[in-house]
């Protein structure tokens, strides 16, 4: 008997229109209605009114709201004062897109916990009837779509409503244009349900743009970045140990020891290996810096915090290395970054022959240009081999390198846009490249990539896979490919990819990279021994298909 009245109670409470509402549930279903209105009515988005201020409004009226009942009051007394909405007839048209599903979710709609059935179909009428032409808040330029007219409230926390303000604001850029939205660790309104509390739990400017970096970690995107100064200084610091490194088997390999202005002694050494730094192991620490640093997968987040790890505010730094089959302990002394001397590093070929015998060629995609492609190819065309390293990021060479090395035009990539009439909904489109070419190069083509080939470097190895005999050989790209969308939350530069990239039968490349043909990762003693076991595993490669 106590059970079944116990769940005839919990029926009355997800139907019966007095049914109390939480905070949490009241603000999430404001987030989604306010960003679902900016993006879709037609009123609102030819930016009749001011938006945000009607947000802050709601937000205080929310404060007043209990029920079920008074919050779809609420928003259909708001939803009138917006306008007639006109009949839309090109809306009900079916193009000849063809449309990527994945992100699309406009579900919540239909919760008969939190609107009623007359407010659904009101929404779904703004649906149908939606805003198609020009948009206050969106802008696109050529296949890129931008975020415009967007008022900024400072980096600093000032208000309750204004960080949520910010929250939301994020929120629905991700909901509504981010290509990967569906591949996130953790489901996106799930993070609006943990996020809400943070957010209101937010008392100082640290803790503000902390909790703005959490919740652009929750993308899993490593093209995503906040650059804030005070999270810089405050979390990681703005002194470091003056030695230079390589990431490698969960360790720090040390490459260079640079020189101070005080002329100091430094008590690290070339092929010293670091294992702990201040009590933690390496693993440890990338762990600890997760939570605010945004990748695509484990790799990416090394990519990305690796370079902080001898940061710190204090005057220098405990780590443990080995040196020559010892276990050492040091403290050493930390310096500001302007007062690390470093020297000139020497110049870098753009390309060479690797051999004396001139049968293989190199190729450094990170510094060679257009204007030297056909030099570079004259010299190495007759070459039995090149290796073109993409262990960094290209400038803009795929188009007239795939002329030169490819045999024919060929279907590399497939991309999904964002359509701006149809918040949510991304079309794909098929990337084609190359040309007829009979004098393609007929060499093998050897691809060097690792965590540090990402975007244009990973769209670049995807030109390169249409070669007849090319081979991939190194560690998974970094898994974010595809064009950036730029803008600021609560006036701080950020970013996420906004276009979604594809292999031409659909494959996904985003959180999981290119997957070498030839698995190769630097080791210890490699690094120790200045050895590229990838470019040597490279020429072995070459020299077993000659």
């Amino acid at each position: 008997m106590g059970k079944c009245l116990s769940f005839f109670i919990f029926f009355l409470s997800l139907h019966f229109p007095g049914q109390i509402l939480s905070e949490n549930q009241k603000l999430e279903s404001l987030c989604r209605v306010w960003g679902f209105l900016k993006y879709y009515h037609p009123q609102v988005a030819q930016g009749t009114m001011n938006w945000d201020q009607q947000l802050f409004q709601k937000i205080n009226d929310l404060e007043k709201v209990n029920t079920r009942s008074e919050l779809n009051i609420l928003y259909a007394d708001w939803i009138e004062s917006l306008g007639k909405i006109n009949e839309c007839k090109s809306c009900s048209k079916e193009g000849d897109q063809v449309y990527f599903l994945k992100n699309f979710d406009l579900s919540w709609m239909n919760d008969t916990g939190i609107f009623t059935e007359s407010l659904t179909q009101e929404l779904h009428k703004i649906q149908n009837n939606r805003n198609t032409g020009r948009h206050y808040y969106l802008g696109k330029s050529g296949r890129k779509v931008y975020f415009k007219n967007e008022n900024s409230y400072g980096s600093s926390f000032t208000s309750r409503s204004v960080s949520l303000f910010e929250l939301f604001r994020y929120w629905n850029y991700v909901e509504y244009f981010f290509p990967y939205k569906y591949e996130t660790d953790q489901n996106w309104n799930d993070v609006l349900s943990e996020m809400i509390p943070k957010f209101l739990a937010v008392s100082n400017d640290e803790n503000y743009q902390l909790t703005l970096a959490e919740l652009v970690a929750k993308t899993d995107d490593s093209h995503a970045f906040l650059y804030s100064n005070l999270i810089s200084l405050n979390q990681y610091g703005n002194k470091k140990i003056p030695v230079e490194y390589v990431y490698a088997e969960g360790k720090l390999v040390i490459t260079k020891v640079n020189k101070n202005r005080f002329n100091e002694e430094v008590p690290l050494s070339i092929g010293d290996v670091i294992y702990d730094i201040n009590g933690k192991t390496i693993p440890q620490m990338v762990n600890n810096f997760s939570k605010y640093v945004p990748a695509s997968n484990s790799w990416g987040k090394i990519k990305k915090v690796k370079n902080l790890f001898l940061f710190s505010n204090n005057d220098s730094v405990s780590v443990k290395v080995e040196r020559n089959g010892q276990n050492l302990s040091f403290t050493s002394k930390t310096y500001f970054v302007k007062d690390i001397l470093r020297e000139a590093s020497l110049p870098v070929s753009k390309w060479k022959f690797l051999d004396t015998k001139k049968k293989i060629g190199y190729v450094n995609m990170g510094i060679i240009e257009k204007e030297d492609l056909d030099e570079m190819y004259k010299n190495l065309q007759s070459t039995e081999s090149i290796i073109f390293d993409l262990r960094n990021y290209p400038k803009q060479t795929i188009m007239p390198l795939s002329n030169f090395i490819l045999p024919k035009t060929t279907a590399y990539y497939q991309f999904n846009f964002p359509d701006t009439s149809y918040p949510g909904k991304f079309y794909s489109r098929t990337n084609y490249i190359g040309r007829k070419n009979k004098d393609y190069y007929k060499g093998n083509i050897i691809v060097l990539v690792d965590e540090n080939t990402q975007s244009q470097a990973e769209t670049t190895t995807m030109m390169f896979k249409q070669h007849p005999k090319a081979k991939v050989i190194g560690s998974n790209t970094s898994g974010a490919n595809g064009d950036i969308i730029l803008f600021k939350i609560a006036n701080i530069e950020t970013c996420f990819t906004g276009l979604g990239a594809y292999y031409p039968d659909g494959r996904e490349t985003q959180r999981i990279g290119i997957i070498p043909d030839i698995m190769v990762k630097p080791t210890v003693e490699g690094i120790k021994n200045d050895r590229d076991e990838v470019l040597e595993r490279a020429l072995l490669y070459i020299k077993t298909h000659e």
